[in-house]
């Protein structure tokens, strides 16, 4: 199971929200480009970046922050964030970037989300953001009638290459993941699903490995990496035996910095 850190940026900084609450931010970093190689020097395989200006305003807002980190790591990125029509995505895959994440537009406009996964096969993903089981849009500002699960079946349907399910009101919490959510979206498709919300220790993360088998491939960690509760180094060596990567022997931060 992989270990993917999270970058979360607001104007243009790193940062962390409360239960996707705007108000609730804490900055921990002014830099993402550094922060994304501190991830890749300490063993990360895959990042997952959120635009968060992007998804309150429903256009890509900190694009040429998000190339300059596809562009400075070796290793595959995937971005969600105001991705709201055909043009957002495929400017955004443009920069390098491996993978789009869609969310809004998955309810509103289901038919982009089915024509982007027909022209970038394997580059599509859909972001479903729960809170109470029903899905949270535009920015997690507004809640919708679909259930989690339901959308997610509709989106297996349309060839996405992952979920990522997100329980609002665990993220940003270091409460620990939603399992039984998880094993009822995970269970009820046949696509890859990445967790994300809440994670807080490693035991979290060990929890989560019951599901792999169900097809739960991955799980996003945010928070509990930047307080120091959680050690990418040894969340790699716990959760994937054997699958701590070395950085590329050529890969040097300080020269992409």
């Amino acid at each position: 199971m992989d270990v993917i850190p999270a970058i979360d940026l607001l104007q243009g900084n790193c940062v962390r929200l409360y239960q996707g609450d705007y108000e609730q931010s804490q900055v921990f970093d002014e830099d993402p480009v550094a922060i994304a190689q501190q991830w890749v020097a300490q063993g990360a395989t895959r990042l997952h970046v959120v635009d968060l200006d992007g998804a309150k305003s429903g256009q890509s807002v900190n694009l040429e922050v998000i190339r300059a980190i596809a562009q400075s790591i070796p290793i595959p990125v995937q971005v969600g964030g105001g991705l709201r029509d055909y043009a957002g995505g495929a400017n955004l895959l443009s920069t390098g970037v491996q993978q789009a994440i869609l969310g809004t537009v998955a309810v509103e406009n289901p038919e982009l989300v089915q024509q982007l996964c027909q022209e970038f096969p394997g580059q599509i993903m859909v972001g479903i953001d729960a809170r109470d089981g029903k899905v949270a849009t535009r920015g997690w500002l507004e809640t919708s009638k679909i259930s989690g699960i339901e959308l997610a079946q509709q989106c297996a349907q349309m060839g996405v290459y992952g979920i990522i399910y997100t329980d609002i009101h665990r993220d940003g919490t270091l409460k620990g993941p939603n399992i039984s959510a998880l094993r009822e979206v995970a269970e009820a498709v046949d696509v890859p699903v990445i967790a994300s919300g809440g994670v807080s220790s490693v035991t979290d993360l060990l929890s989560l490995l019951s599901l792999e088998r169900l097809g739960v491939t991955g799980v996003i960690v945010g928070k509990a990496l930047y307080t120091g509760d959680v050690v990418l180094k040894e969340a790699l060596q716990a959760i994937g035996p054997g699958r701590l990567q070395d950085v590329p022997p050529d890969f040097d931060s300080s020269a992409m910095a």
